[in-house]
């Protein structure tokens, strides 16, 4: 393989996934806690499986949440709303254990400590026009079509569940040709009767092939990347009718590679969903992608890798590192002097700057949390002062 020449793939999934399921229910509880409280102070699991979600962790607030109706609503929201697709927002079980934030760590957060330790990454690229990888922007956008033509009845066998993954042909380091794409979605049976036939599979699986291709894959892919034939597997077990929490559980945070850059960039292991911003495993992988992002923009180079450390208590970064990846205009020496200047990176400082109070983080919940219009982290109105 010659240098710089490389296949690269990645994935995303739907929000009717089940870990995408939990990821939801924990935004959405820490979203009504921030409606009536700013300054809650959340960090929620969930946990679905058949029949059964169940929601724990640790709140401090001063608002009352009725945790079982803002299950409920979200499953709602999503499309299971009926037994056959494997989950009902009507009949599941809503159990909720959850106390309040531990006393040794809110003594922390109390001085504008982090709210934990760790390291967090951001990063930022020139190959899209948000910034980010093409192979997970395109993850994205195939699973965002599947729901859409779920929810819009362009596809009707559409059911919530599904996947995509897609493998980009690098030449030189720059994408270049669509290899490979991977569409996997929860239908319903196309065939009455509990004993279909291997003739009826194969038409039934044929049709779908058929549906996916033709409104989903090729709407989606752009045609300077369409460069010969690319594979193609669609539902490539032959059939997906149990999904959701009744074909595997779902956990919160088991998503984060979904959640950040596909794999293309480094990630700090910590999750985002159900957290409130004084922990900075959330709110400090968003200033990094934040900045990342801008310096980018603003040409200080075409690739770009933020890593923050903190100590849990303590307001400062223990550590700021920069990595260009030999496409920076300057050394990663001065970016950090550049960073250090123009940036507040105490939790308090993030929290202010991004508007982090407020309930804006169910939208994240599915789909990615970078990359996408409409959250203060993607925003570029830092370009122009990183040169002064």
């Amino acid at each position: 393989m010659k240098y710089g020449n490389f296949l690269f793939s990645s994935e995303s999934v739907t929000e009717g996934h089940p870990d995408k399921i939990a990821d939801q229910i924990s935004d959405s509880i820490l979203d009504a806690a921030l409606k009536d409280d700013p300054k809650s102070r959340v960090a929620i699991e969930t946990f679905v499986t058949t029949g059964l979600v169940v929601v724990g962790g640790e709140m401090t607030t001063d608002t009352y949440i009725d945790i079982p109706l803002v299950v409920r609503n979200t499953v709602k929201e999503i499309g299971y709303d009926h037994s056959y697709k494997g989950f009902d927002y009507n009949t599941c079980g809503v159990i909720s254990t959850i106390d309040r934030q531990s006393d040794d760590i809110a003594m922390g957060v109390d001085r504008d400590g982090a709210g934990d330790q760790g390291m967090m990454f951001g990063f930022a690229c020139d190959e899209t026009p948000e910034f980010m990888p093409l192979p997970i922007t395109l993850a994205h956008q195939l699973t965002h079509r599947l729901t859409e033509c779920r929810k819009k009845g362009l596809i009707e066998f559409l059911r919530p569940d599904g996947k995509s993954q897609v493998t980009i042909n690098y030449k030189n380091w720059i994408p270049d040709s669509v290899d490979t794409v991977v569409i996997s979605t929860q239908h319903d049976p196309l065939f009455d009767g509990d004993h279909t036939t291997a003739t009826q599979l194969k038409k039934e699986h044929a049709l779908i092939e058929k549906e996916i291709l033709e409104k989903v894959i090729r709407p989606v892919l752009p045609e300077n990347l369409v460069k010969g034939k690319y594979t193609t597997h669609i539902n490539p077990t032959g059939r997906f009718v149990t999904g959701g929490p009744m074909g595997d559980t779902g956990l919160t945070g088991r998503k984060i590679i979904v959640d950040t850059y596909g794999g293309y960039a480094r990630h700090g292991g910590g999750a985002f969903s159900g957290k409130d911003a004084t922990k900075v495993d959330r709110s400090a992988a968003y200033m990094a992608r934040y900045i990342a992002k801008n310096l980018v923009a603003a040409g200080f180079a075409q690739k770009l890798e933020i890593q923050l450390a903190y100590a849990i208590g303590v307001p400062e970064p223990v550590s700021i590192m920069a990595e260009t990846f030999r496409t920076g205009k300057i050394s990663g020496e001065e970016i950090v002097k550049l960073i250090r200047k123009h940036f507040d990176l105490t939790p308090s400082g993030i929290i202010k700057k991004l508007g982090l109070r407020k309930p804006v983080f169910k939208a994240t919940a599915a789909y990615g949390h970078f990359g996408r219009d409409g959250f203060s982290w993607e925003k570029l109105d830092m370009v122009n002062k990183l040169h002064s």
